[in-house]
C-alpha cells in the first residue's frame, strides 16, 4: 500500500488511432461509431485470403517528433513519441518545468518493433544478412518505445520502462504510473501503449483462425474474430494537488487497478481469473460493483473471449451488469495500445457524458447476455468506469476511472 496515498488524475491525452488523431478527432469518432477498417497497406498481404485491418493511414510524424531524427525510430516508437508529446501538449504542461521534476514513462507493447524485424528477416531470406539495413537493425529494441520519449522531450530525471504484457500492457503501464504518482515517488507519469501493425502478428492470428474477413463484431452471434490494428495512447498522470495548483483540466481520476496472471493458456482466457482481476481492481479502487456505470470490455470479437469475459462480468456483477462496450469494434485490436486507447475512451466518455457504441452489431450472442450498446452512442451520466485488458498467457489488467469530485 502506498504511504502517501495521493489522489491521481488524468490531465492530458495523446491519441493515434484509425478513427482519429488527437482528442477532438478521437471523441468525434467514438460518438459517431466510426469504423477504422480498411485494406491493410502496412505490409504485403499477398497469399492471405482476406486482409482487412485498422491502420493509421497517413500520419505526419514530423509534426510531433521535432528533436530526434525520425529515421532513427521504428514505427511503434514513432507512435509512442508522437502520442507522448501530444499528451503533454494537451495537458498544458511546460516542458522546461517538467524537465526539473522526477517522472516516469511507462509504455506497453505486444510487438515492439516487429514490423522492422519483419523487414530484416525478409531481406535476409532474399539477399542474405549482409544486405540488412543496419539503421533498421538499430531501431529494434522495444525499450526505445519509452526511452525515445525521454530523449525527444528532454526528460532526464525519469524512469523509462517498456511493459511487454501483450494486450493488457496499456493498463499495466497505467497501473505502474498510478502507484508511482500516488506514493509520491514521481511528480508525473506518461503512461500508455503503442504498437504498429506487422505481418508476424497478423499471420499468427490468421493461422489461429481468429482474423475476421470484413469487420469486428464483439458479442454478436455471427462474430468471426479480430481485426489487427495499430496506434498509440498516452495519458498524463499527476497528483490532484499538482493539477489544481496549475489550473489543469481534469478528464478523470484514476481510482485503482488490478493485475493477475493465471498462466492458464497461451491464448485462451480463464473465466475465474478474469472475474478475479475485476474483483481485485474494484477492491483496490474501493468501489462496489453496483457503483460501476460502464465496463469497457476487452471485447475482441472472438468466440472464446467474448463468452468468457461476459460470463466473468456476470460472476462479479450478477444478473444486471452495467453496460459493457467494445471499442475494438471501431479501432480493431491495437495490441499493446488497446487498453491504453480504451482508457482514453473511458476518460472521454466520463468527461463528455456519453457511452461509445459497439458497432457492426446485429444480434447479441445468447451466451454473452450483456448490453453492449449496439451501433449508436447514448448519452449517459457516467461516474465510474471499468476498463478491462486481457492478455496472452493470462496476463490480465483492469483499471478503474472515476469522474473527478472535489471530495470522496
Amino acid at each position: 500500500m502506498a504511504s502517501s496515498d495521493r489522489r491521481v488524475v488524468l490531465t492530458g491525452l495523446g491519441v493515434l488511432s484509425s478513427i482519429g488523431t488527437g482528442v477532438d478527432e478521437f471523441v468525434a469518432g467514438l460518438r459517431a461509431g466510426r469504423s477504422g477498417a480498411k485494406p491493410i497497406t502496412a505490409f504485403d498481404t499477398v497469399g492471405f485470403e482476406h486482409s482487412t485491418g485498422c491502420g493509421l493511414g497517413e500520419f505526419d510524424t514530423e509534426e510531433w517528433i521535432r528533436d530526434l531524427p525520425v529515421g532513427s525510430l521504428g514505427p511503434a516508437s514513432r507512435f509512442s513519441v508522437s502520442a507522448a508529446r501530444m499528451a503533454v501538449q494537451d495537458a498544458g504542461l511546460d516542458l522546461d518545468v517538467l524537465r526539473g521534476q522526477p517522472g516516469l514513462i511507462s509504455i506497453g507493447t505486444t510487438d515492439g518493433e516487429s514490423r522492422d524485424l519483419d523487414e530484416l528477416v525478409e531481406t535476409e531470406l532474399a539477399d542474405g544478412s549482409a544486405a540488412m539495413d543496419p539503421r533498421v537493425a538499430a531501431r529494434l529494441r522495444a525499450g526505445r518505445l519509452s526511452s525515445a520519449v525521454a530523449l525527444e522531450l528532454g526528460l532526464s530525471d525519469v524512469e523509462a520502462v517498456t511493459i511487454p504484457t501483450a494486450c493488457a500492457a496499456g493498463n499495466y503501464a497505467i497501473g505502474y504510473g498510478y502507484d508511482a504518482v500516488r506514493s509520491g515517488d514521481v511528480d508525473f507519469a506518461l503512461c500508455g501503449g503503442a504498437d504498429a501493425m506487422c505481418r508476424k502478428t497478423f499471420a499468427g492470428f490468421y493461422r489461429l483462425g481468429t482474423i475476421a474477413p470484413d469487420c469486428c463484431r464483439p458479442f454478436d452471434i455471427e462474430r468471426t474474430g479480430i481485426l489487427t490494428g495499430e496506434g498509440a495512447g498516452v495519458l498524463v498522470l499527476e497528483s490532484l494537488d499538482s493539477a489544481l495548483a496549475r489550473g489543469a483540466r481534469i478528464y478523470a481520476e484514476v481510482l485503482g487497478y488490478g493485475l493477475n496472471c493465471d498462466a492458464y493458456h497461451q491464448v485462451a482466457p480463464d473465466r475465474s481469473s478474469v472475474a478475479r482481476v475485476m474483483a481485485l481492481a474494484l477492491e483496490n479502487a474501493k468501489v462496489k460493483p453496483h457503483e460501476v456505470d460502464l465496463i469497457s470490455a476487452h471485447g475482441t470479437g472472438t468466440k472464446a473471449n467474448d463468452v468468457t469475459e461476459s460470463q466473468a462480468i456476470r460472476e462479479i456483477y450478477g444478473d444486471r451488469p452495467p453496460r459493457a462496450v467494445s471499442v475494438k469494434s471501431m479501432l480493431g485490436h491495437t495490441m499493446g495500445a488497446a487498453s491504453a486507447l480504451a482508457a482514453i475512451a473511458c476518460a472521454l466518455a466520463i468527461t463528455h457524458r456519453f457511452i461509445p457504441p459497439t458497432i457492426n452489431h446485429n444480434r447479441t450472442d445468447p451466451e454473452c447476455r450483456i448490453d453492449c450498446v449496439p451501433n449508436h452512442a447514448v448519452e449517459a451520466d457516467l461516474r465510474i468506469v471499468q476498463n478491462n485488458g486481457l492478455g496472452f498467457g493470462g496476463n490480465n489488467a483492469v483499471a478503474v476511472l472515476g469522474r473527478y469530485e472535489e471530495s470522496v
